[in-house]
């Protein structure tokens, strides 16, 4: 394997895995979030902060495979 597939294969490790670990944060906390918001509706504002905090994990990922990809 030389030097670009090493590359490619991390941009695809850092958004596939980054991709999975969103998913399971938001899955995570929509579920609890909305349990909370049976009990109390003004909770909703905070379900979609960690919601938004969750999909940063998968834009993280993205940056980081962009700058490996830049690199090569």
């Amino acid at each position: 394997m030389t030097d670009s597939g090493f590359g490619l294969f991390a941009a695809g490790l850092a958004v596939g895995l980054s991709g999975i670990g969103a998913s399971i944060a938001i899955y995570g906390s929509t579920s609890a979030g909305m349990a909370a918001m049976v009990e109390r509706p003004e909770l909703a504002t905070w379900v979609l902060v960690f919601a938004g905090l969750g999909e940063g994990i998968a834009i993280y990922g993205l940056v980081v495979a962009i700058l490996i990809l830049g690199k090569l």
